[in-house]
């Protein structure tokens, strides 16, 4: 039987940092995330005749894709506009495409390099602006993340997660996330590319209220031992193209393979966020093994920014 969606607004008018949020509203995405995936033929008429704008500086697999069929699925309509060859506010303000955007439609996708570029177009807009991804938070990536943990195990509370490799936006909303949810997060880098600090105090204070650890630390054998899950991620981001060399070279010791998935917990789950290189952070047995996890999120990727759209337009 299907339920009725609970549509009441969150706390928040936008989805910028999974850091802004309360562990009710994330409770509540994920509640009509649920419903949403099991009556994915059923709720067909959630958005219609709603619009949503995506205006993208970088190239996308997932984040597109599921906005798309998810505003589709929901009855909306889609508009695209790529913006990799110029970036969002060089040929006009910031504020100017803001006010623009929100007398056509009803929601803005971003996917930029600066994460202000995100900050700005939600202070401007009377519109909600979800972060497709910035330099600095991955948000719906993470969120889907820690949704699809609740698919596995009765309670996310006290479980520990652990992400090894770069300190990037991902590991940032990871961490973000991790502590409004109760799971404490270990983060394992190369001496100088750990999550920014900002980052690691904001999530520290958060920790105290969920009852939550954060742990930042350097030795891959000590941060992954007794684990529930691991994570990682690619060793360069988009952006840094030209660092791939170098840091290859410095993050070979943080390969996620079978001996280091051997010291987590019996049964511990393994996750990337993709695109992944098989060979480079993670080992192919790794990624393509019966603990893997990595298509379960991504198809809730889905399910998950669906939620996110039903929840913030009106």
């Amino acid at each position: 039987m299907t339920a009725t969606l609970d549509l009441s607004p969150i706390s928040q008018k936008d989805l910028i940092c999974t850091s802004l949020l309360q562990r009710s509203d994330i409770e509540r995405i994920y509640a009509v995330a649920r419903e949403l995936k099991r009556g994915r033929d059923v709720h067909t008429k959630v958005l219609g005749n709603k619009r949503l704008a995506m205006i993208f500086e970088k190239d996308s697999l997932r984040t597109r894709f599921t906005f798309d069929i998810g505003m589709s699925d929901l009855g909306g309509t889609v508009s695209f506009m790529d913006h990799r060859d110029a970036r969002i506010g060089s040929r006009e303000s910031v504020k100017d495409i803001a006010k623009n955007l929100e007398r056509w439609v009803h929601c803005i996708v971003a996917r930029t390099f600066k994460h202000k570029v995100l900050e700005d177009l939600a202070a401007a807009a009377d519109i909600p602006v979800i972060n497709g991804l910035s330099d600095h938070v991955h948000p719906c990536q993470a969120l889907s993340d820690f949704f699809t943990l609740t698919e596995k195990w009765p309670s996310l509370q006290g479980r520990t997660l652990t992400f090894v490799g770069d300190g990037n936006n991902t590991c940032h909303s990871v961490i973000h996330t991790a502590v409004k949810l109760g799971v404490h997060i270990r983060v394992c880098t190369p001496e100088g590319y750990e999550p920014s600090a900002r980052v690691v105090n904001e999530a520290t204070r958060a920790a105290h209220e969920a009852g939550s650890e954060v742990h930042i630390l350097n030795d891959p054998q000590q941060a992954v031992e007794g684990a529930d899950a691991v994570y990682t991620d690619v060793w360069a981001s988009m952006g840094q193209e030209d660092e791939i060399e170098d840091r290859n070279g410095l993050f070979a010791d943080y390969q996620v393979d079978e001996a280091l998935m051997s010291r987590a917990k019996p049964g511990a789950l393994f996750m990337h966020c993709l695109p992944a290189h098989r060979g480079k952070e993670v080992a192919a047995e790794v990624m393509d093994g019966p603990r893997s996890v990595v298509y379960d999120i991504a198809e809730n990727r889905l399910h998950v920014q669906k939620a996110i759209l039903a929840l913030l337009i009106r």
